[in-house]
């Protein structure tokens, strides 16, 4: 099996690997239309064996039901689903090589962990005592082997979603679907799942989808992210180029960014809604214009003597606590959020309505191509 490096080379970037899935016949390639009532979803996923991508998107973008549509548990309006060259339009959920972890976790409350990981390939035709070695073999790689005989209301969060991950790999499925694995873990036990998910997928040879909510979990787990906002791609590629170059306001805000759109004239860009930004870019044309929180430093007056091409008045149109920083949202003539610490914000007497002079320098922004 390949370690998570090995994986990552093989896999190589985002968009190639997505269109030698196409051409080879190995792997995913998929175009996913779903109607449900006015919401339509209309996504191509195209995924290479070995490679993990993450489904991102804010609540109702349809990333879930992307997933469920893989797994055929929502019926295709329109498109195709073929996975390692093989047509599963029409095959039903329980015939596809398709293994799921729910959020929930779903595990069977009457049967023990070994037995909940037995029960796939009990389904295939496996002998109880054949699908029995192979549960008693999985929950060995996930550190469980203590626990087989436990049932899940005896098992923690943590040894629950491995118990669930155990099942899903146990029936060597060809498509790993996971449903916001680690969201019904608590933060510290979250930390260390995550880690143990990450060596588990990096030895998953075949497809792997991901859909999540949290950013870190994609930029940890995933190769590539795809992420849908009303029912399309709006943007995909590695975690590194999706943060470095966000292309809509969720994507931004996801990653911690503000992000603006306009056009460029050399280092000037006039933006679509605002004033205009200096950067240190030579660009011309549309353009997308970024630069983080921590990169605002605030006045309570115009300063003077300050070396920032980018000064705008804005007004204080709220705060909250942002790690160990405050984090300022701010209106007036370029909307903006700021960082800066509890006594930098006591200092400048912030409050909701309280004037400012927000500056940036433009070594400190990032102009590319719209």
């Amino acid at each position: 099996m390949r370690g998570a490096e090995g994986r990552k080379k093989a896999v190589g970037s985002g968009a190639g690997s997505a269109a030698g899935a196409g051409r080879s016949g190995a792997g995913l390639d998929a175009r996913l239309v779903v109607r449900r009532g006015a919401f339509r979803l209309d996504v191509e996923l195209r995924v290479m064996p070995g490679e993990v991508v993450a489904l991102l998107g804010p609540n109702g973008a349809g990333k879930t039901t992307a997933l469920r549509a893989l797994a055929g548990l929502e019926p295709l309006a329109d498109g195709y689903l073929r996975l390692d060259g093989a047509a599963l339009e029409r095959t039903p959920p329980e015939s596809r090589p398709v293994g799921v972890v729910f959020q929930d976790y779903l595990l069977f409350p009457h049967l023990t962990a070994l037995d909940n990981v037995a029960f796939g390939p009990r389904c295939q035709g496996a002998s109880k005592a054949e699908a029995r070695a192979l549960a008693a073999e999985w929950l060995g790689r996930m550190g469980l082997a203590e626990h087989a005989g436990a049932k899940p209301r005896r098992l923690s969060g943590g040894q629950a979603q491995r118990v669930a991950l155990a099942r899903a790999l146990a029936t060597s499925p060809r498509l790993l679907l996971l449903d916001e694995p680690l969201a019904a873990l608590d933060a510290r036990t979250r930390l260390d799942v995550r880690a143990q998910l990450r060596r588990h997928l990096a030895d998953f040879e075949a497809v792997a989808v991901l859909v999540t909510h949290d950013p870190l979990d994609a930029m940890v787990l995933a190769d590539r992210l795809v992420v849908i906002e009303d029912g399309h791609v709006v943007q995909e590629g590695t975690p590194g180029d999706i943060a470095r170059h966000p292309r809509t306001d969720y994507i931004a805000h996801l990653v911690g960014l503000n992000l603006y759109k306009g056009v460029a004239d050399r280092h000037t860009v006039r933006l679509d809604a605002g004033p205009a930004i200096t950067t240190t870019e030579d660009l011309t044309g549309p353009v997308f214009v970024t630069f983080p929180p921590s990169a605002v430093t605030l006045y309570g007056e115009r300063p003077t003597g300050v070396s920032a091409r980018n000064l705008w008045r804005c007004a204080v149109a709220g705060m909250e606590t942002h790690g160990d920083q405050i984090r300022a949202d701010l209106s007036g003539e370029l909307p903006l959020a700021a960082d800066l610490t509890t006594v930098a914000a006591a200092e400048l007497g912030l409050h909701t309505g309280a004037e400012v002079w927000a500056a940036v320098k433009a070594t400190q922004t990032h102009a590319y191509p719209a």
